[in-house]
């Protein structure tokens, strides 16, 4: 196993750094600033990154990091991303330098189109795909896609802990109760995040049990959430349908 620090860049994002020992991986290093101090704060030598996908706050780091460490780098085939020296498709296995747990390697297309997740030791790393309470918007894939990646992602064991990658729970719950205002796990979840955030505490990770329990985009075969949808767009007769006008009214809510 390894320990997992949370490294907070920009406004909103999160760098993930796993420890084992003296070595360290990183997901998602936007900014490099921040993970160099971390690591020689721990006095951590870097040997993997992972990349989820080619937006630059997830991956603008990288090349200054391989100036400091002859890190191995993995990362979307399909994608523009300096440094890979691992291209992946989804559907692989791996086993990264800094310890021996495998990783199963998800393409989850729809944020972006070569979007991948990596899950072993039960964390999902996962990018701009699932978010705590929400998930990523529709840049470059469509609808279909992004509900397929979501389905997929949901069907992980619940104790799954979702490491995303942006501080935006309170925000997206505020639009779930919207949704679905019935729903009482969710308005819990909305208290409790409400007095996390007054503390400055983060609300992330999650796991995969709470966000199919209060996640609306996780929700779309559920009564209450299918009619709220069906309020916005009246012909949503299936899920993708519910999904895509749930996207929709959240892109502009």
């Amino acid at each position: 196993m390894f320990d997992v620090i949370r490294i907070p860049a920009f406004k909103d994002n999160y760098i993930w750094l796993l420890r084992k020992g003296a070595a360290a991986a990183v997901v998602d290093p936007g900014d490099a600033r921040p993970v160099l101090e971390v690591l020689d704060q721990y006095g951590l030598s870097l040997t993997t990154i992972l990349v989820t996908h080619h937006h630059a706050d997830h991956q603008g780091g990288v090349s200054r990091l391989l100036a400091h460490y002859p890190a191995e780098v993995f990362g979307p085939a399909t994608e523009s991303i300096s440094g890979i020296t691992r291209p992946l498709a989804g559907g692989e296995t791996i086993r990264t330098a800094f310890c021996d747990v495998e990783f199963q390697v998800l393409a989850v297309p729809g944020h972006t189109l070569g979007h991948l997740a990596y899950y072993g030791a039960d964390c999902l790393f996962c990018g701009d795909t699932l978010f705590a309470g929400g998930c990523g918007r529709l840049f470059e894939g469509s609808a279909a896609q992004m509900a397929d990646s979501l389905a997929r992602l949901a069907a992980l064991p619940g104790e799954t802990a979702v490491y995303c990658a942006h501080e935006y729970t309170e925000a997206n719950l505020r639009f779930a109760l919207a949704v679905e205002p019935g729903n009482r796990r969710l308005q819990s979840r909305v208290n409790e995040v409400a007095v996390a955030r007054a503390k400055g505490w983060p609300t992330v990770p999650s796991t995969i049990a709470i966000e199919k329990a209060s996640n609306p985009f996780l929700r779309s075969a559920e009564p209450e959430v299918a009619a709220a949808a069906r309020r916005r767009v009246a012909d949503a007769h299936d899920d993708v349908a519910v999904f895509a006008a749930l996207r929709a009214w959240k892109d502009g809510f």
